[in-house]
């Protein structure tokens, strides 16, 4: 499926799929299995241009539109959701976040480092007993004179052990109060700031997921991120693109399962004849082509609002909602597609269903996505 008729967005997604299937595909299943987070994949990532696909040229990125960096999560996801998750986040909420409210000195400082791969993004705001509950945020920030203590742990961060460069949402004021967050840019190496426990995790397990511990650890004031008491704002208006993100993701791993049940389909016989033959099976590959195409759609949408600073936060919910909710049916009725074979991990659709149901929690639950297009519709 293309919805984009543009040539430069076409060629992009050739681009990263011909590099999913030369430099992720064949270790797939060996990442899978161990856990590892392969940091030299990110390294040629960025040599594509493809870890800062949104940032302007002036900052050493890319220069593309968010259609581009659509395509680019949907080829990655679709070979592998870990290296489609990371490179999301890298790109959408660390980078996003400091493109979006840096000051120039700020911009000139990460940007260029974050695009050409040198440094990998992190970006904290969740918390353990604060997952959806932002506003009562226990990872505090207190100033003292030039500079700003923080303490606390961010919990669930993509990279939180490897990032070279955080982005931490911190609580500055009374807890669930208005304008009680503020975000700063945080180094690795600065004292005080260290990775935590790596999670071992379900699904995505390529993708670094991991605490962020903040223990006295002092910033000046120049690594402050906007205006005190801004960061809730900024944390949403960050989310509204992340969430763009997830759903890319999302269609990722649907056409990724959806490719190798339509091929298996042809190719396994039953009763002497291909099993896409038979209406049960065609009848599920006509759903899940329908179901990931309005999926399609909806992220292709969102992501041209986004192009055009047109409000978004309902058509990134919504794609966000909808897609991740889709990418896990099509996994489902992939794995019964493929039968006993495909609760096995000798095929990839086992893989693309225990990767799919993170698209449904990560960057807002899918009940909070229905509360976040609720308020929206009831705006109207």
């Amino acid at each position: 499926m293309e919805f984009a008729t543009d040539e430069l967005t076409q060629q992009v997604g050739r681009t990263a799929r011909d590099f999913a299937t030369q430099y992720i595909k064949p270790y797939v299943t060996e990442w899978d299995e161990h856990q590892t987070f392969p940091h030299d994949v990110f390294k040629e990532l960025g040599r594509l241009g493809m870890m800062g696909v949104v940032v302007p040229e002036e900052y050493g990125g890319s220069g593309l539109s968010y259609l581009e960096y659509v395509t680019i999560i949907r080829e990655i996801a679709a070979v592998c959701g870990g290296i489609g998750l990371s490179l999301a986040a890298h790109n959408s909420l660390c980078t996003g976040h400091i493109l979006a409210f840096g000051n120039e000195v700020q911009k000139k400082k990460y940007l260029p480092r974050l695009a050409s791969g040198e440094a990998l993004g992190a970006w904290g705001l969740t918390e353990a007993n604060t997952g959806s509950d932002a506003g009562n945020m226990r990872c505090t920030a207190v100033k003292d004179g030039e500079e700003w203590v923080i303490n606390g742990t961010k919990n669930w961060i993509t990279h939180g052990i490897s990032g070279d460069i955080a982005v931490v949402v911190t609580r500055t004021g009374e807890p669930r109060t208005r304008n009680n967050a503020t975000a700063f840019v945080v180094e690795r190496g600065t004292p005080g700031f260290s990775g935590g426990k790596k999670e071992n995790k379900l699904g995505m397990r390529a993708s670094e997921t991991a605490e962020m511990i903040f223990d006295n650890c002092r910033v000046s004031d120049a690594h402050r991120l906007g205006e005190v008491g801004d960061g809730f704002r900024q944390a949403l208006a960050v989310l509204d693109g992340g969430r763009i993100s997830i759903a890319a993701l999302s269609i990722g791993i649907a056409k990724g399962a959806l490719d190798a049940a339509l091929q298996y389909s042809k190719e396994r016989h039953q009763f002497d004849q291909p099993i896409a033959n038979f209406q049960g099976i065609s009848f599920k590959l006509a759903d899940m082509m329908t179901e990931l195409t309005a999926a399609e759609l909806l992220t292709f949408q969102a992501a041209d609002r986004k192009n055009r600073h047109l409000p978004v936060t309902r058509e990134a919910a919504m794609a966000k909602y909808y897609a991740s909710e889709v990418a896990v049916r099509v996994a489902t009725e992939a794995v019964q597609i493929f039968g006993g074979y495909g609760y096995t991990k000798d095929f990839p659709v086992e893989k693309f269903y225990r990767d799919s149901k993170l698209c449904t929690i990560g960057e807002g639950t899918s009940e909070i996505q229905k509360i976040v297009i609720a308020r929206e519709v009831l705006k109207a």
